[in-house]
């Protein structure tokens, strides 16, 4: 009989690593654990019930709020409001950042952030989406909590992980103590343990890039992209492209095959799109603790100081080598 673990006793186990352990960090990862199954069985009958479609809303950023974006974000808000680990939390949908003030929460050590359903706009066409989270202690002291628990540089990050539901479920996080995957067994409702100490090859052959902005990238991007399509035995050229416009979804099967995945300032958008709080900084976590390098292109992307919940940055995240050489371009030719 193989010996299975769960997801829970996983967590369990992993708890004496932390000098500080209370209970409460391994509480709100099962917590999260818990909304990503409800979320998960909503998306498994997307298609038979009426919550796909736009809500008829927009977010902060102005981007249309999908019916699955509005339903996954509540369950998780109210997964950590009532859980008492959480003081607060900040979300890719909302304005600001929401302060809970019930009994034990509003004590609670932690603020979390969060992406509900990274990857909405393939929700319509059945392609795979995810969930994106970060964990943080909060910094204010007790009492509600305060802009200045959320504006943490991303090496503050306790936790972090995303949950890709895709042809399986799968639950992947860290702790900063490496990089471990669960898959969810839908026969009993469990988060499995399947990838243990996941690393990201320093090398591949993926590349995921939108080139549809490839007019408006910088010349040392374009010149990049150029690079990987010349053919060459001895690097394995022609790369081949995979891009699915979803975050989670590109970045995990970079993390398994090797690639890079690059998402830069453009003329359209000169900050970048991707948002640092909520994707950016929980998955630059995992790509390093996998072993893999994410930068701005100019800098670690967890070394940002935030100055504000909503704001945006360039992404340059994947294989260790892969990335080095997208930098040789953009450093030789800007």
């Amino acid at each position: 009989m193989m010996n299975i673990k769960t997801l829970n006793e996983f967590i369990l186990d992993k708890q004496h690593e932390f000098p500080y352990a209370s209970g409460d960090l391994t509480r709100l990862l099962n917590d999260i654990g818990i909304a990503s199954k409800i979320i998960n069985r909503e998306v498994r009958k997307a298609g038979l019930v009426n919550i796909l479609g736009a809500a008829g809303t927009e977010n902060i950023q102005g981007e249309d709020q999908q019916k699955l974006d509005v339903y996954a974000d509540n369950q998780f808000i109210n997964a950590f409001k009532y859980g008492g680990q959480v003081c607060a939390i900040a979300s890719e949908e909302n304005d600001d950042f929401l302060a809970f003030d019930n009994e034990p929460s509003k004590h609670g050590k932690y603020v979390v952030t969060f992406d509900p359903l990274d990857g909405s706009s393939n929700i319509d066409v059945n392609v795979s989406i995810g969930t994106i989270f970060s964990i943080y202690r909060r910094v204010s002291t007790d009492g509600p909590a305060q802009l200045e628990d959320f504006l943490q540089k991303g090496s503050e990050q306790i936790a972090a992980g995303y949950v890709v539901y895709g042809p399986s479920t799968m639950l992947v996080y860290t702790t900063g103590k490496g990089v471990n995957g669960f898959t969810l067994d839908p026969s009993i409702g469990v988060y499995c343990l399947s990838h243990p100490n996941m690393k990201m090859p320093d090398d591949g052959r993926l590349y995921s890039f939108n080139e549809g902005n490839y007019n408006t990238y910088s010349k040392g991007l374009q010149k990049y992209c150029d690079w990987v399509k010349e053919e060459d035995k001895s690097t394995g050229r022609p790369y081949s492209c995979r891009y699915i416009a979803s975050m989670v979804a590109d970045i995990h099967r970079n993390l398994i095959k090797g690639g890079v995945f690059c998402y830069p300032a453009t003329a359209g958008s000169p900050n970048g799109k991707l948002r640092l709080l909520y994707e950016c900084n929980p998955m630059a976590f995992i790509v390093e603790q996998a072993g893999g390098v994410a930068t701005t292109g100019n800098q670690r992307i967890m070394d940002i100081q935030p100055t504000s919940l909503h704001q945006r940055v360039p992404v340059i995240m994947g294989s260790k080598n892969m990335v080095n050489k997208v930098l040789e371009f953009t450093q030789q030719y800007g």
